[in-house]
């Protein structure tokens, strides 16, 4: 039991315990209800999902009149998912897809997952406050006139929730709630009417006599009845294929039309008609015939021909045909590289490069929707002058591509004569004969378009369509997250450009460079700092720092850092100096941080400096004749902590030619090397690379830096050399 708060999210209540008996009355109880529910909407199929007890999630209780099967993908949907039982409890509110193409636009993962032919209606079961989970029910799509008979109509949708949100009440009420089960459950349709034992043999009989062969399926696609005609013919013993799926006990039966056709048929209980080779070159003709509790099949021996096909499948309409599984598995790998794709270019070339050869596309056209107009970011193949047309067209515009966007419905034209019709202005390109033009859009915001064209005339099948819709949505939800990824990642930047220096001052007597790499991939900002401040002509400081943690805190709390010490430095304090005040000024923050620092003092009119550091790595010293190594000095503790430290500083001569690295400790530390070592190992890069210019060594540091070992922590560094005499 558990109740909505305001906000739409689930609170659970904690019901009581029942018992493992009256649980499983309870049970029946329910599955009554669900059946009834089936019945009186007209649908052929319904499911109910229950709240997990956490309250976080929905589970898969029991499915009638498809297997449980079917809806594997959502045995446990979290309530944020875009999912429509996740949806219709979160928000309380009907959720009605009427046909598949509405349901690829809507919900494109769900619709790769389940690529049947329905149409679904997902609804809350809720009493007053409390939540208690969600009514699925299915019925056929494809939008006929007898289709839409079936429509089981919001009221009666209404009921059903109404009579389930009841019984689970007073389960829970009176110490007996149901609760999830550990698996799922199917429900059996009851059959029609009682068969005695004469009438089964009699059944038997009869379809023994026919010269085809004959079986049942159940609604899990398991073998109940094989023929000796049938047996004979699929190359198999009637008790070794009892019970089974024809698919995993049939050597030769290794391809997916069997498990589409079937799992097709029972989802729009339509016949569906395939053939298939039992090797070495016996072809069979499959008839399917479904309801609600199995598949009838008739197997008779054909030809591989269309012309050898038997008379009654022929003229039978064979609706809801599934999605290839190929095709599926191709989205699913398309869906999961779009998941990689972290910059919009990512996007672009993954759709201009895997996605149009995987759907035999001439050429494609990828548009974003920016200020109100459509911008062409990326395309395949188009001729750039038939793409200018487009390029910039305000969102009102009547062409294709925009008006996708503006309905949210897809568009596909077989022919340019089909196009030319809906849009007279439309210009034939040349070897251009079919278009398909999908709205990309993505948490129910317009991010742009895509148009594939080909070079043939292309009929856009119904599957193929859904296929399409479906992948429109894979790429809209990529794309903006692309675009977002971009937003921050200039954001960032711009943030870092503001925190850390634009560039080093010109200091005469000096030769300075400096690198910062951040740790954080796509963030682009850090905390590590650095700076070169000028104070007279004779005079300059150098500090470098690092900032608990790598990430936009740690920059933002660098930035109040960072111009208090360059302040201090400003005005020539010493290093013990400018140390405690700047951690004074840490302390008073109370940000619950800490920083490291190094700060020299340089004095070029007497060729020396005065350095103090805060918990920081020490310096490497290049001297003129390229010997380099760490220098010593007295610690200090890390700014932030102690407002009454001291901080001890030496005093070290820099005669001409003299090179000072300052470095954060992102430069030095790998997992597994001692951190002298590493400090060693730099000294020993700095002392080989003494011949090459300042901005040529800092880029080489960091170069070696990263080619040597994985690095998890920001990196600053900063050079300065002591220029030599003459």
């Amino acid at each position: 039991m558990c109740a909505m708060r305001e906000d739409g999210a689930v609170q659970p209540n904690g019901p009581r315990p029942s018992s493992p008996a009256s649980g499983s009355i309870r049970r029946a109880e329910l599955d009554q209800l669900l059946q009834f529910a089936v019945r009186d909407t007209g649908v052929l199929a319904g499911a109910v999902f229950l709240l997990a007890p956490d309250g976080q999630a929905l589970r898969l209780e029991v499915a009638a009149g498809l297997p449980a099967e079917f809806l594997s993908p959502w045995s446990r949907v979290a309530l944020s998912s875009p999912v429509p039982v996740a949806e219709a409890l979160h928000r309380r509110r009907l959720v009605w897809l009427s046909d598949p193409e509405e349901f690829a636009r809507r919900y494109p993962r769900t619709a790769i997952a389940l690529p049947y032919h329905w149409a679904a209606a997902a609804a809350p079961i809720v009493t007053g406050t409390q939540a208690w989970g969600s009514l699925l029910l299915m019925w056929p799509g494809s939008g006929t006139a007898g289709d839409r008979a079936a429509d089981p109509g919001p009221d009666r949708v209404a009921a059903a929730c109404r009579r389930l949100g009841r019984f689970l009440r007073d389960a829970a009420d009176t110490g007996h709630a149901v609760r999830p089960g550990t698996a799922p459950r199917t429900l059996p349709q009851p059959p029609a009417r009682r068969r005695l034992p004469a009438e089964a043999l009699a059944a038997a009989d009869l379809v023994e006599r026919f010269p085809e062969g004959s079986c049942s399926l159940d609604l899990e696609g398991r073998f109940t009845y094989v023929s000796a005609t049938a047996a004979l013919l699929l190359g198999g013993s009637i008790p070794d294929l009892t019970g089974t799926h024809p698919w995993r006990s049939l050597s030769w039966c290794t391809d997916s039309a069997f498990e589409d056709c079937c799992r097709s048929a029972l989802a729009s209980r339509r016949p569906a008609y395939f053939t298939a080779e039992r090797p070495p070159d016996q072809w069979l003709a499959f008839e399917l015939y479904p309801d609600g509790s199995g598949v009838s099949v008739r197997i008779s021996p054909t030809g591989p021909s269309p012309s050898s096909r038997a008379g009654p499948a022929r003229t039978e309409t064979f609706l809801g045909k599934p999605i290839p599984l190929g095709e599926v598995y191709q989205v699913l790998h398309l869906a999961a590289a779009l998941s990689e794709a972290v910059s919009v270019r990512d996007v672009v070339d993954l759709i201009t490069e895997e996605i149009l050869p995987a759907f035999g596309a001439r050429t494609v056209a990828l548009l974003a929707a920016e200020d109100g107009r459509m911008r062409v970011i990326g395309r395949r193949g188009y001729n750039p002058g038939i793409l200018e047309h487009f390029d910039g067209a305000p969102l009102t515009c009547p062409a294709p591509p925009v008006r996708v966007l503006a309905t949210g419905w897809p568009s596909f034209f077989a022919t340019f004569e089909e196009l030319s019709r809906a849009y007279p202005p439309a210009v034939h390109q040349e070897d251009v004969h079919a278009w398909a033009f999908l709205p990309l859009i993505a948490s129910g915001r317009p991010v742009g378009s895509c148009v594939f064209a080909f070079d043939h005339p292309h009929p856009f099948p119904e599957q193929e369509r859904v296929v399409f819709t479906a992948l429109a949505g894979l790429i809209a939800q990529a794309l903006e997250r692309a675009r977002l990824y971009d937003c921050s990642k200039e954001l960032a930047q711009t943030l870092q450009a503001a925190l850390l220096p634009d560039s080093l001052p010109d200091v005469p007597g000096l030769d300075a460079a400096a690198r910062y790499l951040p740790a954080a991939r796509g963030m682009d900002v850090g905390g590590d700092f650095y700076d070169l401040v000028r104070v007279d002509g004779t005079t300059a400081a150098v500090f470098i720092g690092d900032v608990q943690g790598h990430n936009v805190t740690a920059a933002a709390l660098m930035g109040r850092i960072r111009p208090a010490i360059r302040s201090h430095a400003a005005t020539g304090a010493a290093p013990a100096q400018a140390l405690s005040q700047a951690n004074r000024q840490l302390v008073d923050l109370d940000q619950g941080r800490f920083a490291s620092c190094l700060y020299a003092h340089l004095d070029l009119a007497h060729r020396r400096a005065v350095l103090a550091t805060a918990g920081h790595p020490p310096p490497i010293l290049r001297h003129p004749d390229g010997q380099a190594e760490v220098l010593p000095l007295p610690p200090g503790l890390l700014l932030g902590i102690d407002p009454d430290a001291d901080y001890p500083s030496a005093e070290i001569p820099l005669p001409p030619g003299t090179v000072l690295a300052l470095y954060t400790d992102g430069l030095v530390e790998t997992p597994g090397v001692d951190l002298d070592d590493a400090m060693s190992g730099l000294a020993v890069q700095l002392s080989r690379a003494r011949h090459q210019p300042m901005e040529q060594l800092a880029t080489a540091l960091i170069d070696h830096a990263r080619r040597t070992a994985p690095r998890t922590d920001d990196i600053a560094l900063l050079l300065i050399g002591l220029a030599t005499a003459g």
